[in-house]
């Protein structure tokens, strides 16, 4: 009995001092947090001033108030910009008399390529003034040397390296763990691209995906070509030659095939740049980093003007609900539009997609929130680095929709996976389930037996009427017919490119480029720009951290490159429904 209390205090001694730890953790975390929002800080920009762009972190569609992430190694708090802050730092920089230059120290940028493709034609822009843009990395990923190829001077550091290789595509496949659980994935789908269910059925991709896969990979890669091409005054041709025969494989062939204009250390970088600037020496260089600058360019007047235009965006897969900043909720992104249609002061919409679809219920909920807007006012659909399935069925009902070449849209497709759990849980388990209905349906859609021929064919006809739906929906806003669209449908996937040959898409560009149409169609000249769905007071965030609500959040900060396939995992737990989804979870590179 001695030994029994002896440990029992010993155990509650422990749990005393761990709860006082996480309460001081807790504490310091806060007072970290409240203080990096609190505090006023005064950016100073002073003459000769160059700007240092990292990118280093993941770059959301727009910036929030939200809490910043905290670095436990350094206990400091970290502030990360959206895209439109980073747009909006880069235009006022090209007229700030106080910027000499930019400074691109880069190294992978975790973001799509429609995302870079806005960044570097902001960069393009800023090079219009007539200032400098210099690079230098260790390693240049094809993303970040795409990125870095506006640049006067490209450096690269003597050891490090470049990739050069052309675009691939891989998917990971599940058909062989679901046979070791003993989980049968039902499928029923429309259309013969519609290869969302492929990674559940199948061990390799279809002819039909590869072809697919290939022709929208290659639309994006013959882009890059084109931009890199202009820039670095290299033909496509031999690009294409420098990729295929891999030769690039040393800092000294980047040199002689003329990616890079020198390799250089990076304090001989910044001798480079310190003589641009005119200083005495490399301390006296003033470097701006873009987070600091941003809130510099924040601080600008905004227009005077009643007149507004509202960016509604939405980024993430597509649900029923609320959702957040990081996943589409029909409720949310319904509410925001509606919002928008009866301000009268808001005289055009711009709605901002970037998402690969979800549920095509909820997706059908945000287009008729589109359509009342249409009617009242003008509607601009903004794509990013994804528009796909549900994805262009919110965005196909806008007057205009504009896109980069680099964006993957399309995906006009439909279909239901209902997972059969009864081996699982038999053979794995030792779990039986029995029960008793008072009618043969009353338990569809089941998921603990296997769906009868009759089932199937009701699920059948509901994906055949949704899937009619769709393409009457995508045909009535892009003036086609339902044939037509069945034609490009059928689940298949564009670039951005390509859906402007068939009609998906009207104009090429990023945000700015579809704020400006929205401008346009609503025939004002002056304007405002407001940002929905509002997003949560930083008291609310903090609450969440605490109480671990956005574990999301913090997951997408430790995970990095990682957490996509996490998402990806997550996303096909939460199905409900028939779907409108991408066919699957691709990074290209």
């Amino acid at each position: 009995m001695k030994q029994f209390f002896k440990m029992m205090f010993a155990s509650m001694l422990g749990f005393i001092i761990a709860g006082g730890l996480l309460l001081l953790l807790s504490v310091g975390i806060l007072v970290a947090s409240m203080s990096a929002l609190t505090k006023k800080e005064t950016v100073a920009v002073r003459p000769q001033t160059i700007l240092q762009i990292t990118l280093n972190q993941s770059i959301s569609e727009r910036s929030s108030e939200r809490l910043p992430a905290f670095n436990f190694s350094g206990f400091e708090v970290n502030s990360q910009l959206g895209l439109d802050a980073i747009l909006k730092s880069l235009k006022s920089a090209a007229t700030d008399d106080k910027v000499s230059g930019i400074f691109l120290d880069l190294s992978d940028v975790p973001a799509g390529h429609a995302t870079i493709e806005e960044i570097r034609n902001a960069l393009l822009d800023f090079k219009k003034s007539g200032k400098f843009i210099v690079s230098y990395a260790e390693m240049y990923s094809q993303k970040t040397y795409y990125l870095a190829s506006v640049s006067d001077k490209i450096y690269l550091n003597p050891a490090g390296d470049m990739q050069f290789s052309g675009f691939a595509g891989q998917v990971m496949f599940f058909k062989g763990l679901l046979e070791k659980l003993d989980i049968e994935a039902q499928v029923i789908r429309h259309g013969k691209f519609k290869s969302a269910v492929e990674p559940f059925i199948t061990d390799r991709m279809s002819e039909a995906n590869k072809e697919q896969t290939l022709t929208y990979i290659s639309a994006m890669w013959n882009h890059v070509l084109e931009g890199i091409s202009e820039s670095r005054k290299i033909s496509i041709d031999e690009l294409q030659k420098i990729a295929s025969e891999f030769k690039i494989q040393s800092p000294e062939d980047a040199v002689n095939q003329k990616f890079v204009d020198g390799l250089a250390y990076k304090d001989e970088v910044l001798a480079d740049l310190m003589q641009r600037v005119k200083a005495k020496s490399i301390k006296d260089i003033s470097f701006l980093k873009l987070p600091k600058y941003a809130l510099v360019a924040k601080s600008t007047s905004p227009v005077s003007t009643k007149d507004k235009i509202a960016v509604i965006y939405a980024q993430g897969s597509i649900s029923g609900g609320e959702g957040d900043d990081e996943s589409i909720g029909s409720e949310r992104i319904s509410r925001a539009i509606r919002k928008a249609r009866l301000d009268p002061n808001v005289k055009a919409i711009v709605l901002r997609v970037n998402s690969p679809g979800g549920s095509a219920l909820a997706s059908d909920v945000i287009w008729r929130e589109m359509i009342l807007a249409k009617k009242e006012k003008p509607v601009v659909a903004s794509m990013g680095d994804v528009a796909a399935s549900g994805g262009y069925y919110i965005a196909c009902a806008a007057n205009k929709i504009v896109a980069n070449p680099n964006t993957i849209t399309g995906s006009i497709g439909v279909f239901g996976i209902i997972p059969n759990f009864q081996q699982f849980l038999n053979k794995k388990l030792g779990i039986t389930v029995d029960g008793v209905k008072t009618n043969p349906y009353a338990d569809y859609i089941p998921t603990t037996r296997p769906m009868s021929e009759n089932e199937k064919q009701f699920l059948l006809r509901d994906i055949e009427t949704i899937y009619s739906t769709f393409i009457s929906h995508v045909a009535e806003a892009r003036n086609l017919t339902t044939a037509q669209v069945d034609s490009i449908g059928q689940g298949r996937v564009w670039s951005g490119a390509d859906a402007k040959r068939i009609g998906l898409i009207d104009e090429f560009g990023g945000i700015e480029v579809a704020i400006a149409e929205a401008a346009k169609l609503a025939k004002i000249d002056k304007y405002r720009i407001t940002s929905l769905p509002e997003q949560k007071d930083v008291i609310t965030q903090l609450t969440e951290m605490l109480t671990g609500e956005n574990l999301s959040v913090r997951l997408k900060e430790q995970l990095g490159t990682a957490y996509p396939y996490l998402q990806y995992l997550e996303s096909m737990s939460k199905m409900q429904g028939i779907q409108a989804r991408l066919p699957y979870e691709i990074t290209v590179e």
